[in-house]
């Protein structure tokens, strides 16, 4: 990667729904950050916020595979754009479409105009509903990556 690719990578992965400066949450329930470093974004280097967004694509892809498959990468790219919403394309398409779930409209969304299905397993569910266990396995999954990982050696000291 040079200079520019990544700091195009490593830009906020913030979506407008910070829940730990307005809740106090210990993870985002917006970009799945931790508390300390949504606090502390602004001071990391690119590769530091690199490192933190691969972490969450990571997680994130391993979960939205699970439930879905994306046929388009073109037709999701352009019908999450086309609903104003952030593409970062140094992710997985499964990221992109972790933020149209997150917060583009969903009542009247029609998974083939946006180049991607949901699995057999869960086509009985609605995709708000879906949405909504896509985002609690993420927290779980994140949650859990923190208690082993960082719970013992970070604060906010």
């Amino acid at each position: 990667m040079n200079a520019t690719d990544i700091s195009n990578a490593a830009r906020t992965p913030c979506i407008g729904v910070c829940s730990t400066t307005s809740v106090g949450d210990s993870i985002c329930r917006g970009c799945k950050r931790y508390a300390f470093e949504v606090i502390r974004w602004n001071g990391y280097s690119d590769a530091e916020k690199v490192a933190v967004l691969r972490r969450i694509e990571t997680l994130t892809v391993q979960i939205m595979q699970d439930k879905f498959v994306i046929h388009s990468e073109a037709l999701l790219k352009a019908g999450v754009q086309g609903c104003r919403l952030p593409v970062n394309v140094s992710l997985s398409p499964s990221c992109w479409l972790h933020n149209l779930l997150k917060k583009g409209p969903i009542d009247n969304l029609v998974p083939e105009d946006f180049g991607f299905s949901i699995k057999v397993a869960y086509r009985l569910m609605s995709l708000a509903a879906l949405a909504e266990l896509v985002d609690e396995e993420l927290l779980r999954l994140c949650g859990a990556h923190f208690a082993r990982y960082y719970q013992l050696t970070d604060s906010l000291s």
